[in-house]
């Protein structure tokens, strides 16, 4: 009741919490940053794991910087926007995976150090933010999308800390090359799943509007 009374149900468009909306410039300024932190390490390192998180992050703010967009829009837009995310995602996952074949096919073998160092900083970054964002995991698809890349995010800079350590001991770049093929497939896996789940809501809306128009067809002939 208190969300018609602000508005909300007569809008169509859902009640803004504030809490998620701070969260998300939060999310957005982290993930900026941390873009040219890892973008400036991948290089001189010579790590595509260091590279795909980069990437990664990029992605991550710009979808941050959408979900604020539509936070207070219709829930069908953020549906939409959900979708075009999802597949944002799935486009990274498949550049991540190129880029791990062509460093394997290059033999290129990064600094361990490095890619230590900067996959511990931005395991700390993301860790803030999933814990920040835990709350909304069971959202929306857009919220969904939101706490699978947040997610996905720690997933990888645990990966990149671990590839660090391979390539330390190993003296290859076969352990970049490997967990950087796994942060590709979590992308589509994560892509997948964000946009079946749009679809449905999408599907859904599209089915409620149907009702409504057929029920104000019938009220017109009536009188």
């Amino acid at each position: 009741m208190s969300d018609c009374c602000t508005g909300g149900c007569a809008s169509g468009k859902p009640p803004v919490d504030p809490k998620y909306r701070r969260i998300l410039w939060i999310a957005l300024l982290v993930n900026a940053g941390m873009f040219g932190i890892e973008l400036a390490g991948g290089w001189t390192s010579g790590s595509v794991s260091l590279l795909a998180d980069a990437v990664d992050f990029f992605g991550d703010a710009v979808n941050y910087g959408v979900s604020l967009f539509v936070l207070a829009l219709a829930p069908v837009w953020r549906s939409r926007t959900a979708l075009v995310k999802g597949i944002t995602m799935g486009t990274y996952g498949l550049f991540v995976l190129g880029a791990a074949v062509w460093h394997l096919a290059a033999g290129t073998v990064p600094e361990a150090s490095t890619m230590g160092a900067i996959g511990f900083l931005a395991l700390t970054a993301n860790g803030l933010v999933a814990v920040l964002l835990f709350a909304y995991r069971n959202g929306d698809s857009d919220m969904r999308s939101v706490w699978l890349c947040t997610r996905n995010d720690a997933i990888g800079n645990v990966a990149v800390m671990l590839a660090a350590l391979g390539v330390f001991g190993t003296g290859t770049g076969w352990p970049d090359i490997v967990v950087a093929a796994i942060m590709g497939m979590l992308g589509l896996t994560a892509a997948r799943s964000v946009i079946s789940q749009a679809r449905r809501e999408l599907k859904a809306a599209g089915v409620s509007a149907n009702t409504r128009h057929q029920a104000a067809t019938i009220e017109l002939k009536r009188r």
